[in-house]
């Protein structure tokens, strides 16, 4: 599991998005590999593209659980999957308060502003603390 961690934190320290880093750092734990993988993520980073939305770590460990547990068919059942993506969400917000980036980070991504503060608060090491929480809590449920 250390590794795992290490490794998503790495990922986001070389450039890839929070989400980004997660997800790609749980695939190889579970060695899983897609053509898909980052790019399905990268959307999600920020915020949701800078909009203030969920954490971009949160929603990469929404996408790794939903790798393993999501569904191929309809009537293929969804409640592992949201059983373990409740617990995920649950355990990240009681350890941080929040899962909304712009309460996490303390800046708010969509302005010019926001991004100077998190360049020059070095917001990033925050954020790669969030990636690491992240998927030890992603690998610890699955």
């Amino acid at each position: 599991m250390e590794n795992t961690i290490k490794r998503s934190k790495a990922l986001f320290d070389e450039g890839f998005g929070c989400a980004e880093a997660v997800l790609m750092a749980v695939a190889e734990y579970k060695n899983i590999q897609s053509e898909l993988i980052p790019r399905i993520a990268t959307g999600l980073c920020g915020g949701v593209s800078k909009t203030n939305g969920m954490c971009g770590a949160v929603s990469g460990g929404v996408l790794a659980i939903s790798m393993i547990y999501g569904r191929n068919k309809v009537e293929d059942s969804r409640d592992a999957l949201n059983t373990k993506t409740q617990a995920f969400i649950k355990e990240f917000n009681e350890e941080f308060g929040s899962i909304a980036c712009t309460a996490l980070s303390g800046c708010d991504l969509s302005t010019d502003e926001g991004l100077v503060k998190f360049d020059k608060e070095n917001i990033h090491a925050k954020c790669c603390e969030f990636v690491g929480e992240a998927t030890r809590s992603v690998i610890k449920i699955l």
